[in-house]
C-alpha cells in the first residue's frame, strides 16, 4: 500500500498526475465483471431480439477501453495498442474478462475495469426487458503489469 493518494497535491486538491518524465514501458491489465442472471434470461440469450448481446457487449467493452479518459477525470488518454473482451455465459450468469495493452507512461487498469464494466452493462441493457431484478457485481482487478510499481495478481 502507498501512503499517499497521488491524485491529491499538498493542498488536498484533486488533479492530474504529471506522467511527462515516465518512461513509455509496455504495461497490461486485466479486470473482471458477472452479470447475474435467472436461468430464464440465460436460456432466452440466443433469441434476443436486439441481437447477441454477448457479441454486443463485446464491442462496448473495446469502445469503452478507448474512451476512458473523457469519463474518468483524472485519467490521462492512452494509446491502447490492444483490447480484448470476452464475455462468457457460466452458471448463473456472464462473465466478463478486459484485457488491456499500451507502451505508455502510466497504466491501463482503469480501462480495462472501464471495458469490463461497461461491457457488464451492454448485458444489462440488452436483456432488461427480459428482468430488471439482473445484478452486475464482482467488478475487480485481476492482474497488471508494468510500471513503476511492479506487477500485481489478485490472490
Amino acid at each position: 500500500m502507498t501512503e499517499k493518494l497521488s491524485h491529491y497535491d499538498e493542498a488536498g486538491q484533486a488533479h492530474m498526475v504529471d506522467v511527462s518524465g515516465k518512461a513509455p514501458t509496455a504495461r497490461q491489465a486485466v479486470a473482471e465483471a458477472f452479470v447475474e442472471l435467472s436461468e430464464a434470461v440465460l436460456d432466452a440469450l440466443p433469441q434476443n431480439p436486439k441481437g447477441n448481446p454477448l457479441e454486443v457487449a463485446r464491442f462496448a467493452g473495446i469502445q469503452a477501453a478507448k474512451k476512458t479518459a473523457d469519463l474518468i477525470p483524472m485519467c490521462h488518454p492512452l494509446p491502447l495498442s490492444f483490447v480484448d473482451v470476452e464475455a462468457t455465459v457460466v452458471s448463473g450468469g456472464v462473465q466478463i474478462r478486459a484485457t488491456v495493452a499500451t507502451v505508455a507512461g502510466t497504466g491501463v487498469e482503469m480501462e480495462a475495469m472501464t471495458a469490463a464494466s461497461i461491457a457488464a452493462l451492454t448485458v444489462y441493457d440488452m436483456t432488461k426487458a427480459l428482468d430488471k431484478s439482473i445484478r452486475i457485481r464482482d467488478v475487480v482487478l485481476l492482474s497488471k503489469s508494468g510500471g513503476k510499481s511492479g506487477d500485481y495478481e489478485r490472490g
